[in-house]
């Protein structure tokens, strides 16, 4: 990638001197791109997102946004970045406090940010309308709104500051089906209409598929895999990707496939396993897995695999 908008190089985190939450990891994300991230828990996609927030730092490596070092941008007026990059918690209802009105909750960060509150709650009424959200939920409590509308209030208390970069942690978890839709259809709207670069978080592969362009997938604390999206749910190459994607539901029957169970607990990052990371619950791991930690390299233009013998599902499926 020439020029990108984001760059994340050579990160690593490390909590208490022994908690290697991010170990090397690499992502680079286009001005406007949408970027996926996967993986389960504890493998560290929250980590990396709070990085890119500057609300952790890097124990080592350095990230860019446009031709600035961020710790650069954090220095020198913290509040300034805040207004480029927004979050979108998981919980919407739980992020919004509950002694306030929806009308305060939006206006308070026009107040910390000391943005005119006149031309603030302008913005307001327009985002209201265009965000499907009738004027009367300003009066209301968070409570007494459903979580597809918290979510909303949430976003568009994002968008009050027009931001540059999204970070979305699992949008549409514990949406009703027809809820999620919507809700992602309002995001992809929206990320066109203002230019907005997403990173977005799901453990929902549906939810990657239908909205990313890119995705990368996380192992322990490293990249294990990163492509177009198209390309990572069609031949997927990395073990741990293959063995995601066995286990999202499809309702059409010519992507049903084997399942394939990866057993054993995702191990400590205290004590990460030697080689590669993933040869402990790899089904088709060899002698050199166990000594030999692989790197991630670029096994086709625009995607990259950390792994030794890089498959698909077919050859996979056809080992076990």
């Amino acid at each position: 990638m020439s020029n990108p908008f984001i760059e994340i190089k050579d990160v690593d985190v490390v909590f208490g001197g022994r908690v290697r939450a991010l170990d090397g990891v690499n992502l680079s994300v286009s001005k406007g791109d949408i970027i996926g991230l996967v993986g389960e828990s504890g493998s560290g996609k929250t980590t990396l997102c709070k990085v890119l927030m500057g609300l952790a730092q890097p124990t080592s490596g350095q990230i860019a946004i446009g031709s600035e070092m961020l710790s650069d941008i954090l220095a020198r007026d913290p509040l300034a970045f805040r207004r480029r990059a927004q979050m979108l918690l998981q919980d919407a209802a739980a992020s919004l406090s509950p002694r306030m009105r929806i009308g305060q909750l939006l206006e308070e960060p026009l107040k910390i940010h000391g943005l005119p509150l006149t031309e603030g709650r302008a913005r307001i009424s327009a985002l209201l309308k265009r965000l499907g959200l009738p004027e009367n939920v300003l009066a209301k409590y968070p409570h007494q709104v459903s979580g597809g509308q918290a979510r909303r209030v949430a976003i568009l208390r994002a968008l009050l500051l027009t931001p540059e970069i999204i970070v979305a942690d699992e949008p549409t978890a514990g949406l009703d089906l027809s809820v999620q839709g919507d809700l992602l259809n309002l995001m992809l709207d929206l990320q066109g209409e203002f230019g907005l670069t997403y990173l977005i978080v799901s453990h929902n592969l549906n939810v990657i598929r239908r909205t990313t362009r890119h995705t990368a997938v996380m192992y322990l604390g490293q990249i294990v895999e990163e492509a177009p999206t198209a390309a990572i749910f069609r031949t997927p190459a990395h073990p741990y990707t293959v063995a995601l994607l066995s286990t999202n539901p499809s309702i059409d029957p010519a992507r049903r496939q084997k399942r394939i169970v990866v057993k054993g607990e995702i191990p400590s990052v205290v004590n990460p396993p030697s080689g590669c990371r993933f040869h402990t619950r790899c089904p088709v791991a060899q002698d050199r897995c166990s000594s030999e930690a692989p790197e991630l390299r670029a096994s086709a233009p625009g995607r990259s695999v950390r792994c030794h013998f890089p498959l698909n599902a077919d050859a996979l499926l056809a080992t076990i």
